[in-house]
């Protein structure tokens, strides 16, 4: 029984929580009460750990080289591998494991981890013998927030593994949070206090800031006979804070005309409500602005074919497709394909405005996706939402704060590789230093298609060629000629003064599509310090990867 005083704060705490705050606490009560107080420490034991990461954009690489660097200044050893490099035989072999992996897309594992998650999921091997702990990377705006980092904990609790470490979940702004985590994991292993208990935890982290801005005005920059549409949107936007390298995140509105043949298809209700997320929602709004309806995920297809009892391959399909093909026999079975849907990805967009040239003000450079299916023409969900937005309509968005594409320092020369919509940030990035008036150089490659109608923001770099502000200019139009130019051509064309700029102490920047753009990039670059710096490849790769240690190489992919 407790005393009266702490009785008090228990019953007061309970009486603001809700019903499923009282379950997770009396769960986490019971596991704090079943923790076995004899349970040898960690202290002494603790001679040598692996720190294995998932990473796509870096991060927690990061984290995981600074885990190493400080777990060996505490006398520990450890084994640093990423997870794509990891002997998945060693695992059943492993005293202390500890990995850090981030989430991508719908809740998936980066590429370099997959081999690994796949391999916890199939296997039946015992790990009773595994100390582990996971520290998962994501990103809040994401419905499916840390489900990489989730699954892998859950799948090493399956196995036997005794978690030493409360999965932590860190959002975007995970610096903070991540050093904690590893301090007091390191402050565990020099003290005689009993690993944790079996209970999962959060960390608090801050809900995005969402903002509402106007649009100001979309302008189409391709001009007359161009394949492409690439539009420039401007958006009012007082008080929003962000820096060059930032991105604008957003969650697209599915099209009306799109939801309507849905519902049509379907013989369902626009108006019915529906509860989603504790919330009741008419199907029509839920549809629009909620739930996924283009490109399903095979998981959801899948879950089509078992309601309407119809084999459907392995594929992706949008709803409207699969409602064509393989109909409902009846208007019930459409709210359990509801219920099964998505929820819409949250989109990043990078910023092509300066927070100093542009005040109060947000812009972007969209690539409206247009392509054949079935010999019908679609659209990609955001880019033909963003299209269609007019001057004057609301928008909501959050600002992105990408830690691994900023600026340099103002003295510092700037090398910037940007075709297509690539070019976005190096317009945030020279409209920035025109206003701040940089004393470090910058140079620019951009490429597209025609030079007549896809040379994006033309006039803009033209007159900052004037003022000093961009001190050089190369271009490669690909169509122009009978044999395909890319801006790698013009990397090699420029090379022996291209090298001189790096050997000074550039900084290099690459934005567009991670393949096949970046990596022909990454390769001339690699071509370019093989021959100038007379290095074998070896010697290059390793010169490389030092400037991308040093924050002097930096990509924002997609």
């Amino acid at each position: 029984m407790l005393p009266d005083p702490k009785m008090k704060i228990v019953q007061d705490l309970v009486a603001n929580l809700s019903k499923e705050e009282i379950i997770w606490l009396n769960g986490y009560l019971s596991g704090v009460a079943s923790l076995d107080r004899k349970q040898e420490s960690t202290a002494a034991n603790v001679r040598k750990i692996t720190i294995a990461y998932g990473t796509e954009t870096g991060n927690s690489k990061k984290l995981a080289t600074s885990f190493a660097a400080r777990a060996k200044k505490n006398g520990i050893q450890s084994k640093l591998v990423s997870l794509d490099q990891y002997r998945l035989s060693d695992l059943s072999k492993e005293e202390w494991f500890f990995t850090i992996i981030s989430t991508q897309g719908e809740g998936e594992p980066p590429a370099t981890a997959k081999k690994f998650y796949d391999h916890l999921h199939q296997e039946n091997v015992s790990l009773s013998s595994v100390r582990y702990g996971v520290l998962a990377l994501g990103d809040t705006a994401y419905p499916l927030f840390c489900k990489a980092g989730e699954d892998v904990d859950a799948q090493l609790q399956r196995l036997g593994a005794i978690r030493v470490m409360p999965l932590h979940k860190l959002d975007t702004d995970y610096e903070v949070e991540a050093e904690n985590w590893i301090t007091s994991l390191l402050d565990s292993f020099n003290t005689s206090a009993p690993a944790a208990p079996q209970v999962v935890q959060t960390s608090n982290t801050k809900t995005k800031q969402h903002y509402k801005g106007k649009i100001l005005t979309t302008i189409n920059l391709n001009g007359s006979g161009s394949s492409k549409e690439t539009y420039h949107i401007e958006i009012a936007a007082n008080g929003v804070q962000y820096e060059p390298g930032d991105a604008l995140g957003l969650i697209p509105m599915n099209s009306k005309n799109v939801v309507d043949k849905i519902i049509n298809l379907a013989g369902a209700d626009e108006n019915s409500p529906v509860s989603y997320k504790n919330t009741e929602t008419p199907l029509g709004e839920l549809l629009r602005s909620r739930l996924s309806v283009i490109h399903l995920s095979e998981r959801v297809v899948k879950k089509y074919s078992e309601i309407v009892q119809q084999d459907i391959p392995p594929t992706r399909m949008d709803l409207i497709d699969l409602l064509r093909i393989y109909p409902i026999s009846q208007p019930s079975q459409f709210l359990p394909i509801v219920e099964a849907l998505d929820p819409i990805t949250p989109r990043l967009y990078s910023i092509a405005s300066s927070p100093l040239a542009h005040q109060d003000e947000v812009h972007l450079t969209v690539a409206k996706n247009t392509f054949l299916l079935d010999e019908q023409k679609r659209n990609g969900l955001c880019s033909y939402y963003l299209s269609q937005l007019k001057e004057g309509d609301d928008f909501d968005f959050y600002i992105h704060k990408n830690q691994l594409f900023k600026m340099a320092p103002q003295d510092k020369d700037i090398i910037m590789i940007g075709p297509g919509t690539g070019i976005a940030p190096f317009r945030s990035f020279v409209a920035q230093r025109d206003a701040e008036g940089a004393e470090g150089r910058s140079w620019l490659f951009f490429g597209d298609q025609h030079f007549t109608t896809d040379f994006l923001y033309q006039a803009e770099w033209q007159n900052w060629l004037q003022v000093g502000a961009l001190t050089r200019m190369n271009v490669a139009f690909s169509r122009d000629q009978d044999q395909k130019l890319y801006v790698q051509h013009k990397l090699l064309q420029h090379a022996g003064e291209l090298f001189e700029w790096i050997e000074g102490g550039a900084y290099v920047y690459i934005c567009g599509t991670k393949d096949p753009m970046s990596v022909d990039v990454e390769n001339t670059l690699l071509q370019i310090i093989t021959e100038y710096k007379q290095l074998d490849e070896s010697q290059a790769m390793n010169y490389l990867f030092d400037m991308k240690e040093n924050g002097r190489l930096l990509k924002d992919v997609y």
